[in-house]
């Protein structure tokens, strides 16, 4: 099955938190040492803080139903602003927010996915 890839109604806000999840085997051993080595080929994963911003309810409510169908762990493409290429995300957590003039904010926390291509 291909991958569907997610475009979002509005741009995500211009200050974008990309920052590192680094997945490592440690051992701890007497005296403070310790000895760390990487958990797998891919233990450095990008997790990518999104916030879209003034958008309509029924906008808002399309962006929540692509989540809600990848149930947290679907894969599925996205390009980050400034990226040339789209990656491959999951979504396990995100926010709505509906202000008092009616215009709704999503956040949503992506994280890079390495699993099988299709």
């Amino acid at each position: 099955m291909a991958l569907l890839t997610f475009i979002p109604p509005v741009a995500p806000s211009a200050r974008l938190p990309v920052e590192p999840k680094i997945n490592l085997r440690k051992a701890e051993f007497g005296d403070g040492y310790t000895q760390a080595s990487p958990a797998g080929l891919n233990h450095i994963r990008d997790v990518a803080e999104l916030k879209f911003e003034m958008m309509t309810s029924l906008q808002a409510a399309g962006v929540i139903a692509f989540l809600r169908e990848r149930g947290g762990y679907q894969p599925f493409l996205y390009t980050l602003p400034d990226d040339a290429s789209p990656k491959r995300w999951t979504c396990a957590k995100w926010k709505h927010v509906r202000d008092e003039t009616g215009r709704n904010t999503i956040t949503a926390t992506f994280e890079q996915d390495f699993g099988i291509s299709s």
